[in-house]
């Protein structure tokens, strides 16, 4: 009977470790993703006349840069799944709310995204629309990746709030390091001043820059924990 009860505590502990590692990767490959759909199309944190410019000069750049964003908001749903699977053994309830509020930001990021096909279309020059006058066309073009913007940012709300439940679960789980629930806690006010000083105070973004800061610290630092350390499985044995 003890020999059952220990196969299942280990099948247990290999499990949430696997989902530990799995929502490590997952986070990486919305951090590379991210980082290629700014770097290829300026979409995520660059301005409105970059994205503009990009269209404009290099479509299939642009292009790219959209397809690789979609991507990076599904991985990073999935990366919230697994921590959803690891961390609903602390507290289900509110594993479930970080989960939630992710996904809420995943789906304004998405909805928003949209507005950058209609950008698009109109910047590109597609043919039955030279007929309207190119000043209206770009002011119409601007318009969408601005609704864009906006969107993003407004993203940005849940996307601070889903990190401050999930550092909490991480600080009490302790199979984890309660460093990074910490990181994470703090992270969710960083976000959320990165919102209030675009909506409030558009032309000071010097403001946000410790913002930036704290969330590469605190999220790299998660992502590369689960990558390659996993959970602490003495601590969960104890717990068992």
């Amino acid at each position: 009977m003890s020999k059952t009860i220990e196969d299942r505590n280990i099948l247990k502990i290999n499990g949430l470790s696997k989902n530990a590692r799995i929502a490590g990767l997952m986070y990486l490959i919305f951090i590379i993703t991210s980082i290629l759909a700014d770097l290829l199309g300026h979409i995520g944190f660059g301005d409105v006349t970059a994205i503009a410019n990009t269209i404009v000069t290099n479509i299939f750049q642009f292009q790219l840069g959209f397809i690789i964003s979609l991507f990076s908001a599904i991985f990073f749903f999935l990366a919230a799944w697994f921590l959803y699977k690891v961390l609903k053994t602390v507290n289900k309830n509110v594993a479930l709310l970080f989960l939630l509020l992710n996904l809420g930001g995943v789906i304004i990021h998405c909805i928003s995204t949209l507005n950058l096909i209609s950008a698009m279309v109109i910047l590109n020059g597609t043919s039955y629309l030279q007929v309207i006058p190119v000043d209206q066309l770009q002011a119409q073009g601007m318009l969408f990746i601005e609704i864009y913007k906006n969107g993003f940012n407004i993203s940005q709300i849940f996307y601070g709030a889903w990190v401050f439940p999930l550092g909490y679960l991480i600080y009490k789980s302790g199979f984890l390091p309660k460093i990074l629930g910490i990181l994470l806690m703090i992270d969710c006010f960083a976000i959320l001043t990165y919102f209030l000083q675009f909506i409030l105070l558009p032309d000071y973004s010097l403001i946000a820059y410790p913002s930036y800061a704290i969330s590469a610290i605190s999220e790299f630092s998660l992502t590369f924990w689960l990558l390659f350390k996993g959970v602490k499985n003495k601590v969960l044995v104890d717990n068992i």
